[in-house]
């Protein structure tokens, strides 16, 4: 594990859309499930953490924020890893870290010290298994990327309907701190995600080309140049303002149901309705995705996406009844479902394979600050109104302006190609490989006119897809 990066998606390897990339796609499915069902699942054991310790229950919520700001927040940090090490060590270690947070979690005594190990130690090690594991999703997958996208999105519903029924399970039989000791040895299954990561092999090549590539991979452990491309700024603004109130409506939907009079069981089968539907969006809208037709406007379906979800919303604060909240929940669920298939979809089409490992890890960070205050301000919205309505409209607005943000951005400011602002560099690359193997002027001098022309004639270089101005974000 030198400077080199080990599986840097090396030039000249094609990414195989399949074979291998099965068992990486399954390894994503799992690492995905743990990551964003696994601060939901804990909250099952939040009863027995107040009458332990005597805390509130807004002390022991603190649990599941930090897990979810570690998630998203750390994205740099990963990032930095991923560059420096390469993803399956990265993974190896980020499984153990999680493991160890919760097993160590179960002999604390303080709430400060869970703080400190399911949340901290355990949220690092989900974020360091998460984002490799969608890097290597986009180095396997090319023309079936949006279908794998699709297909590792759904673990978060499939472990979220599976982690909380165990966790009540596990506290009712062992405590919870039997619990989270059962829980910390199954996040071991992390470390055996991470070895199915098996980095491509790149072609044989001269030396000039190595010591090229040596020079590329030492350059930046975390790529800013990402910034320059406005497809990323955009993508990253909308991202910013979706996540305000994307995750608001499932947080309160339990307890609107609850406010409305109907029974403890009855409200909380409301998320598991929105769940259901979730598992077979994601997949479903991942093969849309995939069409001929659609994947070049695959951006305009994201868009789409969540103008559906932010529409959804608005609906919702309408609702009366038990019957409104779970023809919401469906709704919702499938719209949920559709943004959560072509968010990473649409990031991996904007920036390509080589930047993507840079690009999501900014991404989160700028997430992690919109998340930690969404539902916060939802919630202080809702002490001082003490009405649903506004939380729900005020989450509809912020997603449906994300949208319009993404699409009119993409219609509007992006004129040129992604390619175009790569082509001087690889030309000034092409030009070095040829003086290194001491070939003649007359043929080291390539005309940019011709430079341009070869890529155009090159349909699919690196595992990346050629896009028109339709995708450039």
């Amino acid at each position: 594990m030198g400077a080199v990066v080990a599986d840097d998606g090396p030039s000249g390897v094609k990414a195989p859309d399949g074979g291998w990339g099965w068992a990486v796609l399954f390894g994503c499915f799992i690492i995905t499930g743990f990551s964003y069902a696994f601060p939901k699942a804990v909250s099952v054991f939040f009863k027995e953490l107040i009458r332990e310790f005597g805390v509130g229950y807004s002390d022991t919520a603190w649990i599941s924020s930090i897990l979810l700001a570690m998630l998203y927040g750390t994205g740099p940090l990963c990032s930095v890893c991923v560059n420096r090490f390469g993803c399956r060590p990265v993974m190896l270690v980020g499984g153990l870290f999680a493991s160890v947070g919760m097993v160590i979690a179960s002999f604390c005594t303080s709430i400060v010290q869970i703080y400190l190990t399911a949340g901290v130690i355990t949220g690092l090690g989900l974020a360091l298994n998460f984002q490799p594991s969608l890097i290597m999703l986009n180095r396997y997958f090319d023309k079936r990327r949006p279908l794998a996208n699709g297909l590792s999105a759904a673990g978060s519903p499939v472990f979220l309907c599976a982690l909380s029924p165990l966790g009540q399970i596990l506290q009712h039989e062992y405590g919870w701190r039997g619990g989270f000791l059962i829980l910390g040895g199954m996040l071991l299954n992390c470390c055996v995600c991470g070895a199915l990561m098996r980095p491509l092999e790149p072609p044989k090549t001269s030396e000039a080309t190595k010591e090229l590539d040596e020079k590329k991979a030492k350059k930046k452990l975390l790529d800013f140049s990402v910034f320059k491309d406005g497809g990323f700024v955009i993508y990253t603004l909308a991202a910013s303002i979706m996540v305000l109130g994307l995750f608001v409506p499932p947080v309160f939907v339990v307890s609107y149901a609850k406010d409305l009079g109907y029974q403890d069981t009855k409200a909380a089968f409301l998320l598991t309705i929105l769940g259901f539907i979730d598992i077979f969006a994601r997949p479903i809208c991942g093969m849309v995705a995939g069409l001929k037709w659609v994947r070049p406007r695959c951006v305009y379906l994201f868009s789409f996406a969540m103008i559906f979800n932010g529409f959804t919303d608005l609906m919702g604060s309408m609702s009366v009844d038990y019957g409104g909240l779970v023809v919401f929940c469906i709704f919702f669920g499938i719209s949920y479902g559709m943004v959560g298939a072509l968010q990473f979809e649409v990031l991996m089409a904007i920036v390509g394979t080589q930047k993507f490992s840079s690009a999501i890890g900014l991404v989160l960070l700028a997430e992690a600050m919109a998340v930690l205050i969404g539902p916060p301000s939802a919630g202080k919205l809702l002490d001082a109104t003490q009405r649903y309505m506004f939380v729900f409209i005020i989450a509809g607005i912020e997603v449906t302006t994300s949208a319009l943000v993404l699409a009119l951005g993409n219609f509007f400011c992006i004129k040129k190609k992604m390619e175009e602002p790569h082509t001087k560099e690889e030309a000034a690359e092409r030009e070095e490989l040829n003086k290194s193997e001491d070939k003649t002027p007359e043929d080291a001098k390539v005309d940019s006119i011709e430079v341009e022309q070869f890529l155009k004639d090159e349909p699919e270089k690196n595992g990346e897809v050629v896009t028109n101005p339709e995708t450039c974000v």
